[in-house]
């Protein structure tokens, strides 16, 4: 009797120790979590410089690191060579004859008109001598041939002048120009292909980790180095089965962490579909209170990001109104 006393106080002490106590605010545990850039080459090669180290601040732009590129560079200076040669070409094709081929063809078209000339007056004086019967109309008949010569070769001439001021025909001027574009866009390839040797930060962040040393050899796409953004820290936490219907993508909640002066502000960016833990057998009333779903909340302004560190482990709790 005396037993079962002492078993109804001990009772009532503990419920009344419990009635006192504050009742837990509402909330949920979880850790942070980062989405890393992992900064890569296409292409590979050995790792000639690494400019950051880990734990340093990268700005955006600031060069990591650089790979061997002598062959890309060789490359592109062979491609810039090309395009000057098919751009010379293209300009070569707009243009007729140089002046000195110009002054030359201009020079025997002046000797064939002169020589016309001779010709016609040799031609003049022998119809007078045939019409007075002093020479015979063979002779004359030379000299016509010599005139018609004369001036088929003046033609021929002034032909030829006016080809040598002519620009080259229309195909090859087009195929000139299409050597210059694919010279242009081979010069854009070489060039491309040697800034993948050196890559620079996408965006200010905390480098996390380093995987290669000055003189290791990196195989493309391989990650040089993790980058973290504080942008891209978030929270990740557990909500039991019958809260996770009133969760809402954008709802507001408060992170909470040990050593933040204050909670962090943040909102709801990713709800998962899918249950975190799924019991043995079948689900049931009792069993579906061991659902949990994953839920992932982002600091709302990037300087509260930069205060949380991935793993450290924080309790969210919703903000009045956002959880019905």
């Amino acid at each position: 009797m005396t037993s079962l006393k002492t078993c109804c106080a001990l009772l009532f002490i503990s419920g009344l120790v419990t009635a006192c106590q504050p009742k837990a605010e509402p909330g949920w545990s979880g850790y942070v979590e980062g989405d890393y850039v992992y900064v890569s080459s296409s292409l590979g090669g050995t790792l000639l410089q690494l400019n950051v180290r880990t734990g340093d601040q990268a700005r955006q732009d600031l060069p990591l690191f650089a790979l061997e590129a002598e062959n890309e560079q060789a490359a592109r200076l062979e491609a810039g060579a090309r395009l000057a040669r098919a751009n010379a070409q293209l300009a070569n094709a707009d243009k007729g004859k140089r002046r000195d081929e110009i002054a030359v063809i201009e020079a025997q078209m002046s000797q064939a008109r002169e020589q016309a000339r001779l010709n016609a007056a040799a031609l003049a004086r022998e119809e007078q001598l045939v019409k007075q019967g002093f020479v015979s109309a063979a002779h004359r008949d030379e000299l016509r041939a010599a005139q018609a010569q004369s001036a088929a070769h003046l033609d021929e001439l002034a032909a030829q002048l006016r080809v040598g001021q002519l620009p080259a025909r229309v195909d090859e001027r087009t195929a000139a120009v299409a050597d210059t574009e694919a010279a242009r866009q081979s010069l854009r390839q070489s060039a491309w292909r040697e800034a993948q040797k050196s890559r620079t930060a996408p965006a200010s962040g905390l480098v996390t980790d380093t995987f290669f040393r000055v003189g290791e050899s990196v195989q493309p796409g391989q990650p040089v180095l993790a980058l973290l953004p504080p942008g891209n820290v978030k929270a990740r936490f557990f909500v039991p089965e019958g809260v996770v219907g009133h969760l809402q993508i954008g709802a507001a909640v408060h992170i909470i962490c040990d050593g933040c002066a204050a909670p962090i502000p943040a909102r709801i960016s990713f709800i998962s579909n899918r249950a975190e833990y799924t019991p043995p057998v079948i689900y049931s009333n009792t069993q579906r209170a061991k659902l949990v779903f994953m839920v992932e909340a982002r600091p709302s302004s990037v300087s509260d990001g930069a205060r949380l560190k991935p793993g450290q482990p924080v309790d969210v709790v919703p903000v009045a109104g956002a959880v019905p």
